[in-house]
């Protein structure tokens, strides 16, 4: 673990946070490449898809086999350790009570002039989930993708996620799958999935929204194709920051720093106190235990010393990480400061952990301080807004002057004719 010590006088937040942030190794370059596989799956569908996904070792290559049966998802549960299957189901629980908080109530405001304006929410028809696997399965992404989807209504709900050994799906992935209410999985992983799932080929139809975490060519697939379809957002490599106050536990604080760097070297991890001894604990934590498991070697995490816990939270405002911990006898007060952090983790019992499996919340969040304007995944990723207008004659006598002034001032005559004929007997 590459460390770095900063002494903080608590002055320009956003000064230091862009040195915090230079500390992460820049992601290579993947735009000319993703464009290219784009435009192969554009020009030829389901082949050009086999021969992208032979192109990066898959073992199978024929398209009829990107398509898991529904008999192989329903089943998949029977051949898992009910153990795995109970966690499973537990954690959809909690994900699908969350979710379904998140649902807006329709609303609608009768305006002075006498004209009503209706606002309510109506699902996509479809949506892709990009789940990642291969080598390693995440099954608690297709859980976090489907179950806000289905919660917002969505009909269709299509989870991609690349070929394991075999060129199948593993079983867990699929069972994940089916407990989250998938109607259909396809082994295909990359850009060449999220190109799929936008343009559509032969086997797989387009979707209206593709959600989903993933390496930088998913997610630079997910940004060119952005229009095309919708899309929850550019989620990059995993970040962690920790205020802790003086009584904060040391090697906890060293295993949630350490488990965000198994994800990879290239994710961001932050550590701010008060007191300087609980930063050199802190950092003793994270390099014995990188050690001993031998992950990120390469890894950098930031040990910053602040003049007061408050300044911890203006400088997480400011970096706006993706999971922010708060483990300080005030972190229920602090955590109400928070405006920008993907997700706030409250008290020293509160594992990033537990939100990336089972606590409920979602753990598809902004990175790359994109939290300053976007939240978790949940159902709103997979639902849009319909405004409905109905004008009565009194309202149209009403506003005819208005929209009739502002049309001409704009140089649309016509706009302001449409509105005085409604106002006319």
């Amino acid at each position: 673990m590459k460390i770095q010590h900063f002494h903080w006088d608590g002055s320009d937040p956003r000064v230091l946070a862009a040195e915090i942030r230079a500390l992460q190794p820049p992601l290579g370059e993947v735009s000319e490449s993703v464009t290219e596989i784009i435009a192969e799956v554009r020009r030829g569908g389901d082949s050009a898809l086999a021969e992208i996904e032979a192109r990066f070792g898959a073992d199978s290559v024929n398209p009829d086999a990107f398509r898991q049966s529904d008999e192989t998802i329903r089943s998949a549960a029977d051949r898992l350790d009910p153990a795995l299957v109970q966690a499973l189901e537990t954690a959809a629980a909690n994900i699908r009570a969350v979710a379904e908080t998140q649902l807006a109530e329709q609303r609608r405001v009768d305006l002075v002039q006498g004209q009503s304006v209706e606002l309510r929410e109506v699902a996509v028809v479809s949506a892709g989930i990009y789940a990642p696997g291969g080598t390693a399965a995440y099954p608690s992404t297709a859980l976090m993708g489907c179950i806000p989807a289905k919660v917002a209504g969505v009909e269709r709900v299509v989870v991609v996620t690349p070929p394991g050994e075999g060129g199948g799906v593993s079983d867990l992935m699929l069972a994940a799958a089916a407990i989250g209410g998938a109607n259909e999985v396809y082994a295909v992983g990359g850009a060449q999935a999220v190109a799929a799932l936008a343009i559509g080929t032969e086997r797989i139809a387009p979707v209206d929204v593709i959600a989903g975490p993933g390496n930088r060519y998913v997610q630079e697939a997910k940004r060119q194709l952005a229009g095309e379809v919708g899309i929850d957002g550019i989620a990059g490599p995993s970040e962690l920051m920790v205020i802790a106050g003086d009584t904060a536990n040391a090697e906890w604080m060293g295993l949630d720093l350490c488990a965000q760097a198994e994800h990879g070297p290239d994710g961001l991890l932050v550590a701010a106190a008060v007191e300087t001894v609980i930063l050199d604990a802190i950092g003793e934590s994270v390099n014995r235990i990188a050690a001993d498991r031998r992950i990120a070697d390469e890894a950098a995490l930031a040990l910053v010393a602040v003049p007061e816990t408050e300044t911890g939270v203006a400088l997480a405002n400011a970096i706006a990480p993706e999971h922010l911990e708060i483990l300080t006898e005030d972190a229920e007060l602090l955590a109400g400061r928070v405006a920008t952090a993907g997700c706030v983790f409250v008290g020293e019992r509160s594992a990033t952990a537990f939100g990336d499996y089972a606590a409920g919340s979602n753990h598809v969040l902004p990175t790359g301080g994109a939290g300053r304007f976007q939240g978790p995944l949940g159902p709103g990723a997979f639902r849009r807004r319909i405004a409905t207008v109905e004008m009565t004659q009194d309202a149209a006598r009403a506003l005819a002057p208005t929209v009739a002034t502002l049309a001409r001032a704009e140089g649309f005559p016509l706009h302001a004719e449409s509105a005085e004929a409604r106002a006319e007997d």
